[in-house]
């Protein structure tokens, strides 16, 4: 399961991005800004690397390990722009397959990361929904 945040923003310069060396999508840009606001929470964030989809990084923190990924739409007309947080729960095989350490609506990580995102002021449309 996959819980996705959504947004629109003007915040971030994806001009300034490191380009994506896989697909020119953007994201790099809110995932440092993710890994400054979680300074002093517990939670630590590897750096930005790039995927087909994206931008990823690993948090770790509080005994549990998650993958965030972050993507952006530029063709939606100015000043904002559309972004995507997803944040996947790391599980072992063992944990797969008796259905143990599920990403829950309730996960700490997850409800501190919507409490960030919606406490942000540049932020509109702030949606959040889980994918099965």
């Amino acid at each position: 399961m996959a819980h996705l945040i959504s947004f629109s923003s003007s915040k971030f310069d994806y001009t300034r991005e490191t380009p994506n060396d896989i697909n020119p999508i953007y994201g790099e840009s809110v995932l440092k800004w993710l890994s400054e606001k979680l300074a002093g929470t517990g939670y630590e964030a590897t750096e930005p690397a790039t995927e087909d989809w994206g931008w990823y990084v690993y948090v770790e923190g509080h005994g549990a390990k998650y993958m965030v990924g972050a993507s952006g739409d530029p063709d939606r007309p100015a000043p904002d722009m559309d972004w995507i947080i997803q944040i996947h729960k790391n599980r072992t095989l063992k944990e797969k397959l008796t259905g143990a350490n599920k990403l829950t609506m309730s996960d700490s990580f997850a409800a501190m990361l919507e409490k960030i995102v919606r406490g942000e002021p540049d932020f509109r449309d702030v949606r959040v929904e889980a994918d099965a």
